[in-house]
């Protein structure tokens, strides 16, 4: 038996070293190509080497406190993927697949992603708003969420909201942050983003704004005990593209939005498209007093464009916390990322 066979029967795969870290695969040719965070999924594939018969290797370079995704396919073209005998720790990549799972030495697991003993649980309630002419779709789910406590709060709009409680467990989050005094109290309106027109409506939309603000905050204010939407008290956040509209929506309403959560925003670093309508906004449009967070992971295609924007956001003299971390593009780093961000911009 092969000792390197051994080692990954033994340990699980892959095999980890300080930062080095080799995948293994068995099995006779042709063996399967090596996809994940650090290829930009189905971008860069990886072909394995046959280090020994029918034992195929490949060893990569990772932060020490990474997390990472990654799967075993015989095309990426395919979102079909291969179970890795040598790990079970799988997640729902949120589309369509199943993802192995990496967490590196060093990687610091959020304690808020498990609910405190004792502590209170806020509300949450499921509503579907119609859209009227705004949207993709005539209604939309939304789920409310209202703190445990009696007084009048601020609220945060988070797009794809679905995604954020289920999969970043943001409502226990927010409990565990507001029981342990770390934030003031904040009132949640998860909105559902439009499936195949998720694109569009989070490109920079005053169409997805209006309906924001026309349908989805009357219906907060029914449900919901809020504070009044005025100098910047409520809040706004996404990932991904998200996290693109949450920096529109600050900027085109920056006395309603004054708190940002941007989480690997889908800012791109490109002279073709220099003259998005973000980058002037930011370039030209008078400094408002916006709290603004980002986060990005050193593995995430998105990192030169958030770099760009960072340093474009400090030039013109926002107020804004730029962290890295060793992760990519995944709902599983910014879940054990949020609450360092609720805590910057809505921390007492």
């Amino acid at each position: 038996m092969s000792t390197l066979l051994e080692q990954v029967q033994q340990r699980g795969n892959p095999l980890i070293d300080g930062d080095q870290v080799t995948f293994v695969w068995q099995g006779a040719a042709p063996a399967p190509q090596l996809i994940g965070d650090f290829t930009n999924w189905s971008e860069n594939p990886i072909t394995l080497t046959e280090s020994e018969p029918n034992l195929w290797t490949h060893t990569l370079t990772l932060p020490r406190d990474a997390y990472v995704e990654y799967a075993f396919v015989h095309r990426p073209d395919i979102e079909e993927r291969l179970p890795d005998p040598f790990n079970h720790q799988t997640v729902w990549n949120g589309v369509n697949s199943v993802n192995h799972q990496l967490y590196m030495p060093e990687f610091v697991r959020s304690p808020l992603l498990t609910r405190g003993a004792d502590v209170k649980r806020g509300k949450m309630t499921e509503h579907y708003i119609a859209g009227g002419r705004w949207l993709a779709s005539t209604h939309r789910r939304v789920h409310f969420y209202q703190p445990p406590v009696d007084e009048a709060v601020p609220l945060v709009i988070v797009w794809d909201g679905t995604d954020y409680i289920a999969r970043a467990k943001l409502n226990v989050v927010v409990d565990n942050l507001i029981a342990q005094g770390r934030i003031r109290p904040i009132a949640l309106a998860c909105i559902d983003n439009g499936g195949q027109a998720r694109l569009s409506e989070y490109f920079c939309n005053d169409a997805t704004l209006v309906y924001v603000i026309e349908h989805v905050l009357p219906a907060a204010f029914q449900h919901l005990n809020l504070i009044l939407p005025q100098d910047g008290a409520y809040g706004v956040m996404g990932a991904s593209m998200g996290g693109l509209m949450a920096l529109y929506a600050a900027l085109r309403f920056p006395n309603l939005f004054g708190h940002v959560i941007s989480q690997a925003g889908a800012f791109v670093d490109d002279p073709r498209v220099e003259y998005m309508v973000i980058n002037l906004m930011v370039d030209n449009l008078p400094v408002k007093p916006l709290k603004i967070w980002q986060d990005i992971g050193v593995l995430d295609w998105l990192l030169p464009g958030n770099r760009t924007m960072h340093e474009r956001l400090v030039r013109k003299g926002y107020d804004v916390t730029y962290y890295e971390s060793g992760g990519g593009h995944n709902y599983t780093i910014w879940s054990h990322i949020v609450g360092r961000a609720l805590e910057t911009v809505f921390g007492v």
